[in-house]
């Protein structure tokens, strides 16, 4: 009895700060930049509709739709993180590491190009559609290598090399177009939350909260596969549906991140390491929601930082995702070996 006391007061005690930490960081983020405002100011631009003019276009046409797309993205990214951990119970399989990031941005970078140099410009949904596909053939490779190779450590060297091949190829044609507009490519290659809109918002919304509503449905199946697919057959649940479930919810949440904010490392390794550290549990019923809490405070950080450390100078934010998310990278790569 009192295990399970001392187990609600921690998951209770992890979600508080992650809301709390979530809460802060939307604040800092609706004041941080070029024009800084004082609290008064933040609450009546965003709940009397007063304030200036120009102050109440930054935050609501600029700034609340980029910390919005911040959430949204980046808890997305935790949790397909999530996915595919549980999916090659491999504490360091994630989107970007297995190349299904990168070779999302390719297919985007070339429907782009395509599109772009005949004077069209893809739709959010369509740009959401290049990037699944991209993310599927990725996916198919990784799948292929894990046929192929026994140990996990070889797959994810597989999944990189994937990934270097798909952003040398993306470089390789963003840097010879010729259009002015497709040459701005580079800045969305390099991952970036700038250039929000509102529509963006409700696209990337919906996509995602039907996508996680599904996951969340699996949550019971997940964690038993968690324990073994003989423990996930005796259940009754079909292997291979199951599988080929969790390959699809974790491309749709990867291929949304990367069509609106382009490719963005780590964050779907670290988080969900995190999250599973901070419950004391692996259950999907409560790593899922402290991934995506823990996956939007993460992003919101990393881009107050990339923002604002050199302004007016913006960082890519997966360049700082980077510095913050490659350090629990290794230190899990250690601790796994001492554990063998």
């Amino acid at each position: 009895m009192d295990r399970t006391y001392s187990d609600r007061t921690r998951y209770v005690l992890a979600f508080t700060a992650l809301l709390a930490a979530g809460a802060v960081l939307i604040i800092w983020n609706v004041n941080a930049g070029s024009v800084n405002m004082t609290g008064r100011e933040i609450f009546e631009i965003l709940f009397l509709n007063g304030g200036e003019e120009t102050a109440r276009s930054i935050v609501w046409e600029i700034r609340l739709p980029r910390i919005l797309a911040g959430i949204i993205l980046g808890g997305a990214l935790s949790v397909s993180g999530f996915l595919l951990q549980t999916f090659f119970a491999n504490p360091i399989a994630g989107p970007f590491v297995l190349g299904i990031s990168s070779g999302s941005k390719l297919v985007v970078s070339l429907a782009m190009v395509f599109f772009l140099s005949r004077g069209m410009v893809l739709s959010s949904a369509e740009m959401i559609a290049a990037a699944f596909v991209g993310a599927m053939l990725s996916m198919g490779f990784v799948l292929l290598a894990s046929k192929k190779v026994n140990r996990m450590s070889m797959l994810v060297v597989s999944g990189t090399m994937i990934g270097y091949i798909c952003s040398a190829i993306t470089d390789f044609v963003v840097t010879f177009a010729d259009d002015s507009n497709i040459v701005n490519l580079h800045n969305w290659s390099l991952g970036s939350f700038s250039g929000m809109s509102w529509g963006n918002v409700q696209v990337m919304l919906v996509v995602v909260s039907i996508t996680l509503a599904a996951t969340f449905l699996m949550s019971k199946p997940i964690s038993a596969y968690q324990l073994g697919e003989a423990y996930v057959r005796s259940l009754g649940v079909n292997i291979r549906i199951f599988r080929i479930a969790l390959v699809l919810l974790s491309s749709i949440l990867s291929a949304c991140v990367t069509a609106f904010a382009g490719p963005i490392s780590f964050v779907g390794i670290a988080v969900p390491h995190l999250a599973k550290s901070l419950l004391h549990t692996s259950k999907p019923i409560l790593v899922m929601p402290a991934c995506f809490l823990g996956g939007a405070v993460f992003c919101l950080f990393c881009d107050l930082i990339a923002r604002t450390m050199f302004a007016p100078t913006e960082l890519s934010i997966s360049s700082v995702t980077a510095v913050f998310g490659a350090p629990v990278v290794i230190y899990i790569m250690i601790r796994r070996k001492k554990e063998q």
